[in-house]
């Protein structure tokens, strides 16, 4: 098995491509290793020091590293367990053990919320992806859109400007009903 790395925009992470699917639906964010017990593969990675947070996406792992450690000492050990992982034939999330968060939205706004969905699934989730990330709507109210960032995205220093100058004013030309545009956490 050969598994490609790419850098990311956060210089603290690396996106890992092992070449066949991860997530077969959705994404899953790691921010801690008490938070990643629903992932065999996250749990791994976690145990190697100076790894910080894992992201799952389609067809890549997401690795940011603690302060600290080096890429070169940290990136062959995960390389390593990724291709012990998926060469057992492990799962890499335990069936059946989805989280399912609520967005905030009015019921009358549900128009706009598929355009919003629309747009940010279209257009900003494949780049967003491609840098080793995620994007997930949390909500939308009074014209305020609440997102959250994951993966190499969260943590990045040019999150807030992708957030602000990108992904608002692309949301304000296409959704007039969009004032603004405000990260959020879980």
């Amino acid at each position: 098995m050969f598994i490609e790395t790419e850098g990311t925009p956060n210089p603290a992470t690396l996106k890992f491509l092992p070449g066949r699917d991860v997530m077969t639906m959705g994404t899953a964010d790691f921010a801690s290793a008490a938070s990643a017990a629903r992932s065999p593969l996250a749990t791994v990675l976690f145990q190697l020091d100076g790894v910080g947070r894992v992201f799952l996406g389609n067809d890549f792992v997401t690795v940011t590293r603690t302060d600290g450690v080096s890429w070169q000492e940290l990136k062959p050990r995960v390389l390593a367990a990724i291709m012990d992982h998926f060469v057992a034939g492990l799962p890499v999330i335990d069936s059946g053990d989805e989280d399912l968060l609520e967005e905030d939205t009015d019921p009358a706004d549900q128009e706009v919320v598929e355009q919003i969905k629309e747009l940010l699934d279209t257009r900003v989730r494949p780049a967003v992806a491609g840098d080793g990330g995620d994007i997930v709507f949390r909500g939308f109210r009074d014209g305020v859109v609440r997102l959250h960032m994951q993966g190499s995205c969260s943590g990045c220093p040019s999150s807030t400007a992708t957030l602000k100058y990108g992904i608002e004013n692309m949301l304000k030309h296409y959704v007039p009903e969009v004032v603004a545009v405000e990260q959020v956490e879980f």
